[in-house]
């Protein structure tokens, strides 16, 4: 069932728990993803990031296939489609191509710019039903190209963008996307803290989700957290799974080179990934 994030969202914050966006890079990801929020009865937000949407070769494929698996998989579980760290460009082609939710990243802009573009983009979300998501303090590593150092974003900032209307606002605290470095000094329950007291009900978005300790991911939930983002933890368990596949020479047995043969291993494993972070962000069976 294709939806928009926002109620999803909602009751995640209401009931102190998380949703996972899943970024999905081909048909693979979205199958294995789909099937396991169907197994474990979680709603589930399917991340497609420009890059990502640019390999598929465009977000209307990306959205034609979504549908047409939602359809013949019989997935009865909210499934949002939503841009990762969309550019305004971007935005205004998902909105066109029919994704059920966007993320809009004016992070890099002077916040009076940031605000202005994301007010446009409010009003045309909520005329298509469509869920914003708005980001306020870049958040650090890379992804797709984008590379920030992990800063923690001001807390009035995030209030002045929240009140424009956004349905849930990802803020800079000290989470990096990729794998985190040894000298890492962990999040900032303190900024976080001081964000959720300005922001109140909106519900907060935790990027760079492959790394953080469970018990960080446990109190971030705690403070208002309700949607948590994996794509490099699926990523690495399917290279592991797939090398070993490879390393055991099992491409070469019988038709073991079919390609639907030679991916299996690495689907198990998102599959597995997926779970364990559904159980992790305490979604499972609350679709």
């Amino acid at each position: 069932m294709l939806v928009s994030a926002k109620e999803m969202l909602q009751k995640a914050k209401a009931g102190h728990y998380a949703v996972g966006q899943f970024n999905i890079n081909n048909l693979e990801w979205t199958k294995c993803i789909l099937q396991t929020a169907q197994e474990c009865n979680s709603p589930v937000i399917l991340g497609v990031s420009e890059g990502a949407g640019k390999y598929m070769t465009g977000f209307k494929t990306v959205v034609g296939m979504v549908k047409g698996m939602l359809e013949e998989m019989n997935i009865t579980v909210p499934v949002a489609i939503h841009l990762d760290h969309g550019s305004y460009e971007g935005c205004m082609k998902c909105i066109e191509a029919g994704f059920s939710s966007i993320m809009f990243d004016g992070s890099h802009y002077p916040i009076e710019e940031n605000v202005a573009k994301t007010k446009e983009l409010v009003a045309i979300c909520a005329e298509k039903g469509m869920s914003l998501e708005a980001e306020v303090g870049a958040i650090g590593g890379e992804e797709d190209g984008v590379i920030g150092k992990g800063e923690c974003a001001d807390p009035n900032e995030c209030k002045a963008i929240a009140d424009l209307g956004v349905d849930m606002l990802a803020a800079g605290i000290g989470n990096i996307h990729g794998k985190y470095p040894a000298n890492w000094a962990g999040l900032s329950f303190e900024t976080l803290d001081a964000i959720q007291q300005l922001t109140g009900e909106m519900p907060l978005v935790l990027h760079g989700g492959t790394g953080i300790p469970a018990d960080m991911i446990k109190k971030a939930i705690d403070l208002g957290v309700a949607k948590i983002n994996v794509n490099t933890e699926c990523q690495l368990s399917f290279a592991a799974a797939t090398r070993e596949y490879i390393e055991a020479g099992k491409d070469q047995q019988g038709k073991g080179y079919d390609p639907r043969k030679l991916l299996a291993p690495g689907c198990e494993a998102i599959k597995a990934t997926v779970k364990e972070k559904m159980e992790l962000f305490g979604s499972i069976n609350k679709a």
